[in-house]
């Protein structure tokens, strides 16, 4: 198996993305620590992964509270004996409209939300990759520059900051023998609700991609397991485009 005896800790672990993630990663031998706010989500993606045979525990973590985040790397730590993938998949809030209708409070506190969060996983987690010369840092999400679109607001905004955070921690922790990758998508359908207002999203993210075809849930998930895997482990400092062709990062 392509996880085995490796340890991930997935903050927003009972999202669908981290549950797509932590499902495949425990399915190639992985044991995963899910981390969130919610515990019934985090449960219910635990039940899952175990009933399948899997490894998955569960902890209410705030993650803009560092000694929350703190206490709970480093009980991993204590416990699994490695700490060595962690992902950060709560994203900043969504503020679908033009620039111009934006408060500026409201863009400039979504956006640091997410940074904040970024920060803080990510500091908890190089501190004990450092100590081991070794780890992968999973980003999600991605910076596309070739393609924008009015409407988009804050979201295209607060992930280009994200990457650009990605790529400050990889030229310092790469001397580490950390690898930091980015998961760049035009967007995972099957995530999106399932109501007529958002089949024309669903049919632009299809049409965008010279196949005509967008990633599911289970395409995150698999690629996400072998980028994080020692089979990947020339993968490093860089954006891996999972949008079939869609973005170009």
């Amino acid at each position: 198996m392509l996880l085995e005896n490796k340890t991930a800790v997935i903050y927003g672990g009972g999202g669908s993305i981290g549950g797509a993630m932590a499902t495949a990663f425990a399915g190639e031998g992985a044991q995963v620590f899910l981390a969130g706010r919610t515990p019934e989500k985090l449960e219910t993606v635990a039940d899952k992964i175990r009933a399948a045979g899997g490894q998955a525990e569960t902890a209410v973590v705030d993650a803009l509270d560092a000694s929350a985040v703190n206490d709970h790397i480093d009980a991993v730590m204590a416990k699994a004996g490695s700490v060595d993938v962690s992902i950060n998949l709560i994203t900043n809030e969504g503020l679908f409209q033009p620039l111009a209708d934006i408060s500026t409070p409201g863009f400039v506190g979504a956006v640091s939300k997410g940074l904040t969060t970024q920060l803080i996983t990510t500091k908890a987690a190089a501190r004990h990759m450092v100590k081991q010369e070794s780890g992968v840092l999973l980003f999600f999400g991605g910076s596309d520059h070739a393609n924008t679109s009015p409407g988009l607001g804050n979201v295209q905004v607060g992930m280009d900051a994200v990457e650009s955070l990605r790529r400050q921690w990889a030229v310092e922790l790469a001397p580490h023998g950390i690898r930091t990758v980015t998961l760049l998508t035009g967007g995972v359908i099957d995530t999106f609700p399932d109501i007529p207002e958002m089949e024309a999203a669903k049919r632009g993210i299809i049409d965008a991609s010279p196949l005509k075809r967008a990633a599911t849930m289970a395409d995150v998930g698999n690629v996400a397991a072998f980028v994080v895997s020692d089979k990947g482990r020339s993968i490093a400092s860089t954006q891996i485009n999972i949008s079939f062709g869609a973005c170009y990062g």
